[in-house]
């Protein structure tokens, strides 16, 4: 009996030990299967998150140009008003500036400045003469800072030969105002400037990466503008400067930053930046939770770890969601930009039979430099916005997808329906009530105004199986409606 009880001890303490190794080795199976899916899961969705955060920012990134571009434009814009006076051209200070004419002279033109000069935040908008004689807007601390150079050192910021004229910043280490400079004679050029804090309107962006950081810097790599305190006047940070050094646009992503750049028309630079660890935090204090719920090796660990994973993947689903439809989205208009506008309609086609049918419509604004010139561009943005929710409304019920292709020319893409029988009389329809539609009046303060259009279409696949040949035929068409007198739609074709 004795042996016997011994036999079953040792019997009971292998079963014990085989229970045990058992246990462990299912336990670590566990923790290894747990362990392997959550390492993967993070994996994948830092490369997701990478690859979609990097997307979104280029795109941030080239819509910034994008503004910028046309910020400088219409200031640019506004100057060659100033041209339209006869006297500008013809009048030289150098003459004699207290005679009867001369003063008359100057008051003219001045008052032809100052009535520009109110279009815009301008700090100075004025002609400054060989002499440093000025005549407009300039400003005190632009007459002592520049001093008795006014004008050659104006001449010198000239650097666009072709069109006799230059932007600078930072003259004589002063990077507070951003100068425009445009030749008008042989003794006379325009100046204007602006605060270069005005960027900052020009430079807004929607929230979801946060501590991105977006600085302006000149051909010599100098920083004009930043969203960063005290970085205005200095050398682009070396972490950021060799990673984008010597390319015109660029996109890195490594293990330490993010950054976007794309040139300017003057060679200026935008350029975006935004800390790897910072587009990753959120996923990485989740990550040792994981682990160390994957260390209690359990079915129910195993369990808890899908479900943390999907509390991974919530928020930074949720946050590229919102990054892609507001990268993908005219933030005025809330239409489609021009990019994802053509990636949508390029995938439509692409992906469409020998059945299907589709028309592209170009939509222009009739006369908007006049609606601009009239009321003013916030006039102007609230038409444009307008037309985006007359777009949308038009595009209820699927099969139509608008977008805004830039400045006030829009479009949209419309799936003819297999049931309609004659597919150009559809569009013309749709193309003859977006007409009416557009025509109607508009409140704006006491008055009223409208914003009739010309509009041009093509069909697919007749006039093209691609956007670039549809864009091309509908652009024909609407050259012609606004050649035979505007506020009318064409086909092309017919």
């Amino acid at each position: 009996m004795g042996k016997e009880r011994i036999r079953r001890s040792a019997d009971e303490k292998k079963l014990t030990g085989l229970r045990i190794s058992m246990i462990l080795g299912y336990t670590g199976l566990i923790i290894a299967i747990i362990a392997v899916i959550s390492a993967l899961v993070l994996n994948k969705t830092d490369k997701i998150l990478k690859d979609k955060v990097s997307s979104m920012t280029s795109a941030l990134n080239v819509q910034m140009k994008m503004n910028l571009d046309s910020y400088l434009d219409r200031l640019e814009s506004t100057c060659t008003l100033v041209f339209a006076v006869d006297e500008v051209y013809s009048y030289s200070a150098a003459e004699d500036q207290d005679s009867f004419d001369a003063i008359a002279t100057e008051n003219i033109i001045s008052d032809e400045l100052y009535s520009l000069c109110i279009m815009e935040n301008f700090v100075d908008f004025g002609i400054v003469y060989s002499n440093d004689h000025t005549v407009g807007k300039i400003s005190n601390g632009t007459i002592d800072l520049f001093g008795d150079k006014l004008y050659s050192d104006l001449c010198a910021m000239i650097n666009r030969q072709k069109t006799s004229d230059g932007w600078a910043a930072g003259y004589d280490g002063n990077f507070k105002r951003i100068y425009y400079v445009k030749r008008i004679n042989d003794t006379a050029v325009l100046e204007t400037s602006f605060y270069t804090s005005e960027l900052k309107k020009v430079f807004e962006h929607p929230g979801g990466i946060d501590d991105i950081s977006v600085r302006l810097v000149d051909n010599n790599g100098v920083i004009i503008y930043s969203s960063e305190d005290n970085e205005t006047g200095y050398a682009l940070p070396d972490d950021i400067k060799s990673r984008i050094e010597a390319q015109a646009s660029a996109t890195i992503m490594d293990e330490d930053y993010l950054v976007t750049a794309n040139t300017c028309g003057d060679g200026w630079k935008v350029i975006c930046s935004v800390p790897t660890k910072i587009i990753l935090k959120e996923k990485n204090e989740v990550k040792g939770y994981i682990m160390l719920v994957a260390s209690a090796a359990s079915l129910l660990a195993f369990l808890t770890s899908i479900l943390l994973s999907g509390r991974i993947s919530d928020p930074v689903n949720a946050m590229v969601t919102t990054l892609s439809r507001k990268a993908s989205t005219d933030q005025l208009t809330q239409l489609f930009n021009k990019k994802t506008f053509e990636d949508l309609v390029t995938d439509i086609l692409n992906d469409s039979d020998k059945d299907d049918r589709y028309a592209l419509i170009l939509i222009d604004i009739d006369n908007f430099k006049g609606l601009n010139d009239t009321y003013g561009h916030a006039s102007g943005d609230k038409a444009l916005a307008e037309v985006g929710n007359i777009l949308r409304r038009q595009s209820r019920g699927g099969g139509a997808y608008p977008g805004r292709l830039g400045g006030d020319e829009f479009c949209l893409f419309v799936e003819i329906p297999k049931k309609q029988a004659d597919d150009v009389e559809f569009v013309e329809n749709k193309c003859r009530r977006m007409c009416e539609v557009f025509r109607a009046s508009y409140p704006e303060g006491s008055g009223k105004y409208n914003i009739p259009v010309s509009i041009g279409a093509a069909r697919a696949p007749q006039h093209g199986r691609t956007f670039q040949e549809l864009y091309t035929k509908a652009d024909t068409a609407l050259y012609r409606s606004k050649k035979g007198g505007k506020d009318s739609y064409s086909m092309y074709g017919n």
